[in-house]
């Protein structure tokens, strides 16, 4: 019997679903050598390398996932995501910049550029890609505690009491 991609994408998702990290892995990279240029099998790999605490693999699947499809909105902000715990900012400017170019309202990008900014201090930028993830979703939760937490360091009362106050509206 020959084996099939999606068949093995399938069982790997369910192996990782039960926590079955390594043979989830090793499913997943058989299923890549069926069909190499499946961003999706990269993605879920990348994923489950995640899931399993590994970073750094995580890292290199999802960069190849998203070579393959640098328009996928999941991979964007997945690749994104990683960088960032692993506090590589410059890459999660570079992913999130090619990112906006395929998808311009992608409100989880302009929150990940955002968190960027804010880590690197640079506030009133930080405040601006915040704003543009509320203005694009303005029930984003993340990005309104972000754009507080941004305009409390700004030392914006005005804004801090108004953004806390769509919060109090959302969580009612």
């Amino acid at each position: 019997m020959i084996e099939r991609s999606d068949k093995l994408n399938n069982q790997a998702i369910l192996l990782a679903s039960d926590g079955s990290y390594q043979e989830a892995i090793a499913c997943f990279k058989r299923a890549i050598v069926i069909d190499k240029e499946n961003s999706l099998l990269w993605y879920n790999l990348g994923v489950t390398y995640r899931d399993a605490g590994n970073l750094v693999e995580a890292e290199k699947s999802l960069a190849t996932a998203f070579m393959i499809s640098p328009e996928n909105m999941d991979i964007e902000e997945t690749y994104a995501t990683i960088c960032l715990m692993q506090k590589d900012l410059e890459s999660v400017r570079e992913i999130c910049v090619e990112g906006l170019d395929y998808n311009p309202l992608h409100s989880h990008l302009f929150n990940l550029l955002g968190v960027v900014e804010f880590q690197s201090e640079n506030y009133d930028e930080a405040a601006e890609y915040f704003e543009e993830a509320v203005h694009i979703n303005p029930y984003y939760l993340d990005a309104l505690y972000n754009l507080k937490d941004t305009y409390s360091m700004l030392n914006n009362k005005n804004g801090e009491y108004e953004v806390d106050q769509k919060i109090k509206e959302i969580e009612k």
